[in-house]
């Protein structure tokens, strides 16, 4: 005889659910239209609009219903940020298959390479943008443009001190990155 375990009942959708699924419903094909004004592509708006709302279900304090006077406001405030990401990292894919483009094809990496130095490259610009301006600036300088502690310094007109303390900070980042 074979035994099976009781499927537990679905719980009953929080207030929260409640509401985004309300802004769902009144705002989602406005939301979708927008992006898609923006993009120019309304595939890559369909899934900017769902994770929009994705991103609203997941936030642990969304306005409770009835206390957003611009719900349209507020969501194009999410959109736009993840907006921005996308193209971001549409940009960064863009860089990358651009300098591919110009390797020699015995040194093009392989295609399973590339999705991984891709991925690594998209988690880096997370990183990156994560990072207060003053950090960032520090960390690009110093790992990308190889400056010195103090020709960092020089350049953006802090003390070695404030560099070291960024890079400090930066690495920090990165290491619980790779964690």
């Amino acid at each position: 005889m074979l035994f099976r375990p009781i499927a537990a009942m679905p719980a009953a959708p929080s207030v929260h659910h409640r509401h985004i699924d309300t802004l769902y419903s009144d705002h989602h094909r406005w939301l979708q239209g927008w992006l898609s004004r923006r993009l120019g592509n309304a595939f890559e708006a369909a899934d900017l609009a769902q994770d929009t709302f994705v991103r609203l279900l997941g936030a642990p304090s969304a306005p409770a219903e009835g206390a957003l006077r611009e719900p349209r406001a507020y969501l194009a405030t999410v959109a736009r940020r993840l907006l921005l990401n996308h193209l971001r990292r549409r940009a960064l894919e863009q860089s990358y298959l651009d300098a591919l483009a110009v390797l020699p094809e015995a040194q093009a990496p392989s295609p399973e390479q590339q999705l991984v130095i891709l991925q690594a490259l998209q988690e880096i610009d997370a990183m990156l943008d994560g990072l207060p301006p003053k950090v960032r600036g520090v960390f690009i300088l110093s790992q990308i443009d190889g400056l010195s502690y103090a020709a960092i310094a020089d350049e953006m007109k802090i003390s070695l001190r404030s560099v070291k303390r960024y890079m400090a900070q930066a690495m920090t980042e990165c290491i619980l990155l790779a964690a």
